[in-house]
């Protein structure tokens, strides 16, 4: 009971201590998760102005820029740019109440879509009921395909692209030019000096002679800071291991091609008796085009169409045109593969051929346009109305192909120029071949109904049509897997001994990389390779950590070499431009100091260099003839009296002494408006180029890229 009674009197003691026990977990917790107490949400790519672009939103984006030829961190990073752009813009828009009109919204549509053929009357006039009618068709199809979200994004694109010019013309029709400025404006391109001077290139002193030390240079960087702010970056080195095919490798591919041009005998255990695969020289034309469909390697099969000579390799062209039909020549090394090719057939063919169209596109043809909503019917009728028209009067036909959806040939009033047979589709072939020049009709192809004129064609040529199996020459699993080993290996090694004594041991290149900065993807010598530079930049990463990654075409083995701050450069980097600069001070200091003459030409004698002269400078163009610009010499020059001289001056390239020989005022004028015009174009011509960078710079930019999409 005693025992009892001394806890209840310790009751709020125990409570508190229990309570902070709690809190302390609480905050054990958080700090074990610092991006959650301190950083945005996972969910948030970056915050702008306080406007959070949430993960969702962003990678919608990401995922609706289909480009093949574009890594996954560079859409990132164009999404990124157009978005940062989009918030810094809006933050404006929305202090101002900038809004898109509905009638500017129409106008807008009407300008982006005025020459689209889907919404072109039959007198290829823009209709906007077509347009309409068209969103409307999207609305109630969306459910089924997403379309009509994805042409709201081009009307908020449209709308945010229209705002933006709002905003940047404003700011153009105040940036107007007094008449003082027009007056000044006049002064710097009209007043004129002519002078004589004499300058001592810092070049007449070796660069060897002049010494700087890490202090010095500590010291120009602190008062250059912003010349020498970085990023964290970390530097690494690494060695390759290439998956790189070996002699045995290509024997077997050759190997291969034989057995496929003699055929192949297997063991028929049921019947007891050996059968033979007739090869591929004895086989007949479909058998052969359905062996090299099925065989060669890549998305290139058999081409249904006749080739010249010029379209063979140059070392192997004579060896295919001397075939005989049915013959196969091979296996023979073309870039990086292996191939046999036979003779199918011969025939004289059009070696040059000329047309002109205008395609009209239907909503189910190849490569259509979204947008496109004419029925294969109406694609039709309207193809067949502008033949109708160039019937009549083929000069109409230039002036009508801007209906054409084909965006290549419009610059060129739909001509094809000189091309040869079996370069186009069949049916648009087809046409080519059999008309007569000058012909005209309506051809329908997989992309649309084209209306075609045949403006000329030139005498055949023997051509070949040809089966050819490709075997691309790469590393069999045998060679990939002693790759591995011999990159694991090599990782394990380093546990033990330096990295630079394991490469050359083994004869390895090791490749230096420095500052690689945390959103980074290449790697020099490498190619896009985010886990690595992820890697880096973990909080446990450190200096001398070793890793090894898989690239395309093998492995690297790497190991960081340091981690490097945000803040200023370290002095060795920053010397690659500070020493210059800063040579430059010393040297300008030694040929002042030991410079005592007052004249141009005692000076000139005593430094052994020449008096030079330069007529007609002008401010608005400091540039010395024979100098190159010196903003502070010209700057002085006009600071001087007529026969006065300078004191020693120092330029961008030496050290100079300047006497004004003739000083030729500008002509007063009654009227500055001309000039005042002319800076006030300058001024507007440059809002486009500085002014979103001048609003970015302005603007609170969180990035947390690096932590939740790279």
């Amino acid at each position: 009971m005693a025992i009892l009674n001394k806890i209840r009197q310790k009751t709020v003691v125990l409570i508190l201590v229990i309570a902070l026990a709690l809190f302390a977990f609480i905050l054990s917790s958080l700090f074990d998760n610092k991006d959650a107490l301190f950083n945005k949400s996972p969910d948030v790519v970056a915050t702008i102005n306080g406007k959070d672009i949430s993960r969702q939103e962003f990678m919608a984006q990401v995922d609706a820029r289909n480009n093949p030829n574009a890594t996954q961190s560079q859409i990132m990073n164009q999404v990124y740019d157009i978005e940062v752009r989009k918030a810094v813009m809006e933050s404006q828009f929305n202090q101002l109440g900038l809004t898109v009109g509905r009638e500017q919204m129409r106008d807008l549509l009407k300008k982006t879509y005025a020459n689209s053929p889907q919404f072109l009357n039959a007198d290829g006039i823009f209709d906007e009921s077509l347009l309409n009618q068209y969103i409307l068709d999207l609305k109630k199809s969306n459910s089924q395909n997403g379309f009509y979200n994805r042409w709201i994004q081009q009307e908020n694109a449209a709308a945010s692209s229209a705002l933006q010019q709002n905003y940047i013309n404003m700011i153009k029709a105040a940036s107007t030019a007094t008449l003082a400025e027009g007056e000044l404006e006049h002064k710097l391109q009209s007043e004129q000096v002519d002078i004589k001077y004499v300058s001592i290139p810092f070049t007449t002193i070796a660069d060897s002679t002049i010494e700087v030390s890490n202090s010095e240079i500590t010291s120009y960087i602190n008062k250059n800071k912003k010349k020498y702010e970085v990023e964290a970056s970390t530097d690494l080195q690494y060695v390759k291991f290439e998956n790189i095919p070996s002699l045995e490798d290509e024997n077997a591919i050759k190997a291969e091609l034989n057995d496929f041009i003699k055929g192949t005998e297997t063991y028929n255990e049921t019947t007891k008796e050996t059968e033979k695969t007739p090869g591929f020289a004895e086989m007949n034309t479909e058998d052969a085009i359905a062996l090299a469909n099925a065989e060669s390697d890549g998305a290139v099969k058999f081409q249904d169409r006749f080739l010249f000579a010029s379209s063979f390799a140059e070392g192997v062209r004579d060896n295919i045109v001397k075939l005989n039909v049915g013959e196969v020549y091979g296996p023979y090394k073309e870039g990086t593969s292996y191939k046999i090719t036979k003779l199918l057939e011969t025939e004289q063919s059009y070696d040059s051929l000329k047309v002109r169209h205008i395609l009209i596109p239907f909503k189910d043809s190849l490569s259509t346009n979204p947008n496109v909503v004419k029925t294969e019917l109406e694609a039709k009728k309207t193809a067949d109305s502008i033949l109708s028209i160039v019937r009549k009067d083929k000069s109409k036909f230039a002036g009508l192909v801007s209906m054409s959806s084909d965006q290549g040939s419009i610059a060129k009033e739909g001509v094809y120029d000189w091309h040869a047979s079996g370069t186009m589709v069949e049916e648009f072939n087809e046409f080519e071949i059999t008309k007569n020049i000058g012909d005209l009709g309506v051809v329908k192809t997989q992309f649309g109904f084209h209306v075609m004129e045949l403006l000329d064609r030139k005498s055949k040529k023997p051509s070949y049509k040809v089966a050819t199996i490709e075997r691309v020459i790469e590393p069999s699993v045998e060679t990939e897997n002693e790759v591995f080993r011999t990159a694991t290996n090599f990782e394990v090694e380093l546990e033990k001994q330096d990295f630079q004594d394991a490469a050359k041991a083994n004869t390895l290149e090791v490749n230096p990389v420095t500052t690689i900065k945390e959103l980074d993807e290449n790697i020099p010598g490498v190619g896009p390779l985010r886990s690595l530079v992820r890697w880096t930049f973990e909080d446990g990463s450190k200096v001398g950590d070793v890793k090894r990654f898989e690239t395309t075409d093998g492995y690297i083995v790497a190991q960081i070499t340091a981690k490097n701050e945000a803040g200023l450069m370290n002095t060795e980097d920053a010397s690659v431009t500070a020493l210059p600069e800063i040579r430059k001070q010393k040297k300008a200091k030694l040929i002042m100091d030991r410079i005592s003459a007052t004249t141009i030409e005692d000076v000139a004698a005593a430094e052994n260099q020449t008096v030079k002269t330069a007529p007609a400078i002008n401010m608005k163009n400091p540039t010395i003839p024979g100098a190159g610009s010196e903003p502070l010499v010209v700057g002085t020059a006009f600071g001087l009296d007529e026969g006065q001289t300078s004191r020693l001056i120092t330029g961008v390239k030496g050290v100079y002494m300047v006497q004004v020989t003739k000083k030729t005022p500008a002509v007063e004028l009654e009227n500055y408006q001309s000039f005042a015009n002319q800076v006030a174009t300058e001024k507007a011509s440059s809002i486009n180029t500085r002014l979103y960078n001048a609003l970015k710079e302005a603007s609170e930019i969180e990035d947390y890229r690096a932590k939740t999409v790279q």
